[in-house]
């Protein structure tokens, strides 16, 4: 039996993704006693918002195949195998048939997911680990307390619970700002049901991305129906919505690019830096880790390989020239001619299981960045979210060949169209509903658009300080705004002189840069004004650290983080257990 006085409490708020690989890497690491408590705010852990009623419908799939998923207990093909087959049948999956490198439906994979979670406390049971899972259960504010060395959040109802060690895996958060109150408008699309109805007018997206495809899906299945045919799939409108259109609006004026056959299905070919290396390589660079050394650590220096003719072409181009090199190719064809084109390829590269391997390998380089990102230079990371971001944003979004075709017969039937707009683009609401969209088109014409629908689908958003989750832990000054220093005064200077509010020159010639979320360091852990980290509070919400991780690659980013989470809270708890 365990003595109490050694056992570590430990809480997991929220048991969506996240939370589910936090508590699967704190039942593989543990070698002392621990107690974990869990708080779901939904009715069941697993699922999270993504996977659940809460942001999906039976419409919506994942846009990573089953071999692509990380191991949680049971592989997911495994796992299909011995699944009800009232389930499998409500979602049209024949196990004798089941192919590990399809997507699966999105609700579907939220089943497995809970189904891990049960099999996950079953092991933590058998290692003697207690688990205390709180459902329905929302956490609303948390306080650290130095003198006792614990941290106590406190519950909607006000029950206060007291903790060694918190982790935040909160996930994603959508905020509703004129969503109710404006009749026609909608922050987000989720839950999709909100939208899941039939319409008769034209409708405005803003943004082309995943979360865009969604909305896609959604609204197309409430206002007409596809058709397979021999000349491939059509799309026909109900006649209750002979006038229902969908209209895209899109700041680079792309569609994002088709799912192919990834060589390495977990991404795991990049080169992370070691700690030494990373501490080397600032020492060498005025306390900084270079964008441009990731860069050609994790895309340039693999293509000598695996793509040698691409490398020859780019070896001798700076990032920004490889960028325009790509996205000036991509924005001389049509989006929907490109799609199809794009398609085509990776219709090749499923079947042969070949992957494009430079789509690849930035699909590696976004992955292999986050870590480091927080060693970038205020102009770095500024090079990275004006210019390398929104490529790679359109290139590893990995949409599904299904989600595809779908896209097509919609363009086809005069359903579906796209608008390039400019950074100053936006919506504004109408009186008595609906909005009015300006933007400044391709040809610099200025143009304003009225719709009775406007869904805002750009993703989710990163949230600054002042909306961070627990304000308790603001106000105690346990967490601190994110912020990059600026290598160069000068280019700090004609950022500020061009408008940038998020710039601040702290003392005589030293500029940082604001940016989204709170301060952390490489393990995960919030950092104080003073730079120094909190042993009891490890973060792995997205919303609330994007600003340093500018991007997060799903479930591989949810394993990876959490692995690491865990390494450094054990290590500090079996400490402090060898110190009491």
């Amino acid at each position: 039996m365990h003595n109490n006085n050694s056992l570590k409490k430990i809480a997991i708020i929220g048991a969506g993704p996240a939370g589910l690989f936090m508590y699967k890497a704190l039942i593989a690491s543990a070698t002392s006693p621990l107690e974990i408590t869990i708080f779901e705010k939904q009715d069941r852990p697993g699922p999270g918002m993504p996977y659940s009623a809460k942001g999906a419908g039976q419409e919506h799939v994942t846009n990573v195949s089953a071999n692509e998923i990380p191991a949680i207990v049971t592989p997911l093909a495994e796992w299909i195998q011995q699944a009800a087959p009232g389930l499998l049948k409500k979602f049209d999956i024949d196990p004798h048939h089941f192919n590990e490198y399809k997507v699966l439906p999105r609700l579907l994979f939220g089943e497995y997911l809970a189904a891990q979670f049960d099999l996950l406390q079953n092991h933590a049971g058998a290692a003697g680990i207690v688990t205390r899972l709180l459902l329905n259960c929302c956490v609303q504010d948390a306080t650290d307390d130095p003198r006792s060395n614990s941290v106590m959040l406190t519950t909607a109802d006000g029950t206060r619970y007291s903790f060694d060690h918190i982790i935040i895996s909160t996930g994603h958060r959508w905020p509703k700002e004129l969503e109710g109150q404006q009749e026609g408008w909608f922050d987000s699309p989720y839950p999709p049901a909100k939208l899941a109805k039939p319409l008769n007018w034209p409708v405005a997206i803003k943004g082309a991305s995943l979360t865009a495809i969604d909305v896609i899906r959604t609204l197309s299945r409430n206002n007409g129906h596809f058709k397979e045919t021999q000349n491939g799939l059509h799309y026909i409108l109900h006649e209750s919505s002979k006038d229902f259109r969908m209209v895209l609006h899109s700041l680079s004026g792309l569609l994002p690019a088709t799912r192919f056959h990834l060589q390495d299905s977990r991404l795991q070919q990049g080169h992370s830096f070691t700690a030494a290396e990373t501490a080397a390589i600032m020492e060498a660079n005025d306390g900084f880790v270079p964008l441009d050394l990731v860069f050609d650590k994790n895309f340039r220096e693999p293509l000598k390989e695996g793509q040698p003719e691409l490398y020859e072409r780019i070896r001798n181009m700076r990032m920004e020239e490889f960028v325009d090199h790509v996205m000036d190719l991509r924005e001389k064809l049509d989006a929907f001619i490109l799609l199809k084109a794009e398609y085509k390829e990776a219709e090749r590269s499923i079947q042969r299981r070949q992957s494009v391997y430079w789509k690849e390998l930035l699909a590696v380089l976004s992955y292999e960045m986050n870590y480091p990102a927080k060693h970038f230079s205020a102009e770095d990371m500024l090079r990275l979210k004006r210019k390398l971001m929104p490529l790679i944003t359109i290139i590893i979004a990995f949409v599904p060949q299904r989600s595809c075709d779908e896209l097509i017969a919609l363009h086809n039937a005069g359903v579906l169209s796209l608008q390039g707009v400019d950074a100053g683009s936006g919506a504004k609401p109408l009186p008595g509903g609906g909005c009015r969209y300006h933007f400044t088109d391709e040809e610099g014409k200025k143009i304003q658009q009225d719709y009775r629908m406007f869904i805002d689908a750009t993703g989710q958003p990163a949230f600054m300080i002042d909306d961070f989750i627990f304000p308790g832990l603001v106000k105690d000054g346990t967490v601190s705004e994110a912020h990059i220093k600026f290598r160069d005064a000068a280019a700090a200077q004609a950022e500020m002189a061009n408008g940038n509010k998020q710039v601040l020159e702290t003392a005589p010639g030293e500029y940082w840069m604001k940016v989204p979320g709170i301060n952390i360091n490489d393990h995960f852990q919030v950092l104080d004004r003073f730079g120094t980290f909190n042993p009891r509070v490890h973060i792995m919400a997205v919303p609330y650290i994007a600003g340093l991780n500018p991007d997060y690659s799903g479930l591989d980013f949810c394993e990876r983080a959490s692995g690491i989470i865990a390494a450094r809270l054990l290590k500090n708890a079996e400490a402090g257990n060898e110190a009491a």
